[in-house]
C-alpha cells in the first residue's frame, strides 16, 4: 500500500557539479526536495521505488544497487540507488533514475533508514491507463510503499525553453501543479497524454504512475516548490 510520496523534477542541473557556475540559482528547488525526502523518509517505508522518464534503453525496473554516471554531462560523477549489492546492476540508471539516486544520497537515505531501493525507469509516451496499471503493481508490492516520482512539467514555457513557446503549456503546468497540490490521482490521470508529449512534459507518465498507486491511499499532498527556471516547469510536492 503507497503510504507517502515525493515529487521531484529531474533535471541533471539539480547536481551542482552539473551546474557549475548556475548552481546557486537552484538552491531554493534543492532545498525543497530535501524537505519532501524528509517528509518521505518519516512515513517508514519498507520499499521506495524511484520512478523516472526513460529512454527505451533505461525503461523497466531497475534493482538496488544500480549505478550511474554524471560523465555525458561533462562530469566525473557516480552515484548508487541505495544499497551496493554483491552482483552488479547489467545496466545503468537512466538519467532521471540517476538524479533521484543523488538527491537520495544527498539526504544520507541509506544511513538514515533501512528501507529496500529499486527504480522503475518510464517511456514518455506510456498510455495512461498502463501507467495507473503500473502504480497499482507498486503499490501491492509491500506493506508500506513510498515512491520519489521524478519528472519535469512542459518545457515549452518561454521562447528560450527547450520546446520553444507553446501558451498552452502554462495551463497544463496549472493543472498538474493543482493535481500535485491537492494529491489529486483522478486529476492527475486527467491530464492529456497527447497534449503532455507535445509540451515536452516529461513528468506526465510517472505522475499517472503515482495515480495508480495513490488511489484510495487517501494520502494528502503539499505543493513545495513551482517555478519554471529556463523555461520548464519543476514541481516539488509531498503526499502523505
Amino acid at each position: 500500500m503507497l503510504v507517502a510520496a515525493a515529487v521531484c523534477p529531474c533535471p541533471p542541473l539539480l547536481v551542482p557539479e552539473v551546474a557549475a557556475g548556475a548552481a546557486p540559482e537552484l538552491d531554493r528547488l534543492r532545498d525543497a526536495c530535501a524537505t519532501a525526502l524528509d517528509e518521505l523518509a518519516a512515513a517508514r517505508p519498507d520499499l521506495l521505488i524511484v520512478v523516472g522518464p526513460a529512454a527505451h534503453a533505461g525503461r523497466g525496473p531497475h534493482p538496488e544497487g544500480a549505478t550511474a554516471t554524471f560523465s555525458g554531462f561533462g562530469v566525473d560523477l557516480a552515484v548508487r540507488l541505495g544499497r551496493e549489492r554483491a552482483a552488479p546492476a547489467d545496466r545503468p540508471l537512466p538519467p532521471s533514475l540517476a538524479v533521484g539516486a543523488w538527491l537520495l544520497g544527498r539526504a544520507r537515505w541509506t544511513e538514515t533508514t533501512d528501507t529496500a531501493v529499486e527504480g522503475l525507469g518510464v517511456g514518455e509516451p506510456l498510455e495512461t491507463e498502463r501507467c495507473v496499471s503500473a502504480g497499482q503493481d507498486l503499490a501491492a508490492r509491500a506493506d508500506r510503499v513510498a515512491l520519489l516520482v521524478m519528472g519535469d512539467g512542459s518545457a515549452c514555457r518561454t521562447l528560450k525553453a527547450p520546446g520553444y513557446l507553446d501558451e498552452r503549456a502554462e495551463a497544463f503546468d496549472a493543472d498538474a501543479a493543482r493535481a500535485l497540490a491537492d494529491a489529486d490521482p483522478a486529476a492527475l490521470i486527467a491530464l492529456d497524454a497527447s497534449l503532455a508529449y507535445r509540451l515536452k512534459a516529461a513528468g506526465r507518465a510517472p505522475w499517472q504512475v503515482l495515480a495508480g498507486a495513490a488511489e484510495g491511499a487517501g494520502l494528502r499532498g503539499r505543493l513545495l516548490h513551482e517555478d519554471a527556471p529556463y523555461g520548464v516547469g519543476y514541481f516539488v510536492a509531498a503526499w502523505s
